[in-house]
């Protein structure tokens, strides 16, 4: 492997940010790893301003792409503030299922993400015991819960079932909101709200 010390892009990263586990949680949304720090136009989850996690969300339950954009839509920032207050009302827990990682490109493309230690996605459940749903938002995050779970893949849009303890979980595999990922935001957003319609939080 490449010398670490000469390239910037094999350097191992820690996550930066604390998993958001509201208590009365019961949906945990997890995606694979937060983009390189300079492409962030806040400091929470889904923080670059190209992705559509949060224009996604704001069309579905709010009739308005550009409810989470700070200054009416006008700025190029998502309103950290009210995406907190939102995730807390709805009980909507965050991370992602990586803890460390290298980045093999300069890029935030989960394809070219290695993922060093994914997260313990059972400790992070066993925090918040009313949530009975995972909900992966990309292929590599899908990977890592079918892999420490021993669960069935979900299709895109789908969902399937696994055990914790004594505890069912719907896993649910959604769409990217990466720009990247091949499907249009309307279709994107049908999907999810499809999912927040089943699991009653919509």
């Amino acid at each position: 492997m490449t010398d670490t010390s000469t390239n910037t892009a094999y350097a191992l990263e820690k996550h930066p940010l604390e998993p958001f586990l509201p208590q009365n949680a019961r949906i945990l949304m997890l995606g694979s790893f937060p983009p390189k720090h300079d492409r962030w136009s806040m400091e929470f989850f889904y923080p670059n301003f190209i992705n559509d996690m949060w224009r996604i969300m704001g069309t579905i339950f709010y009739k308005d792409r550009n409810h989470f954009i700070t200054a009416g839509g006008r700025s190029k920032k998502f309103d950290k503030e009210k995406i907190i207050e939102f995730c807390n009302d709805k009980g909507i827990a965050l991370y992602d299922t990586a803890t460390q990682i290298r980045r093999l490109k300069d890029n935030a493309s989960d394809k070219f993400l290695e993922i060093v230690t994914p997260s313990d996605i059972q400790s992070i459940l066993e925090q918040i015991p009313l949530c009975r749903t995972v909900v992966t938002t990309g292929q590599k995050a899908t990977d890592v819960v079918v892999k420490m779970f021993g669960c069935k893949e979900p299709p895109v849009g789908g969902m399937s079932i696994f055990m914790i303890k004594d505890r069912e979980i719907n896993f649910w595999r959604m769409p990217s909101s990466s720009r990247a990922y091949p499907l249009n935001m309307e279709k994107k957003t049908e999907c999810y709200r499809i999912m927040f319609e089943k699991e009653s939080i919509l």
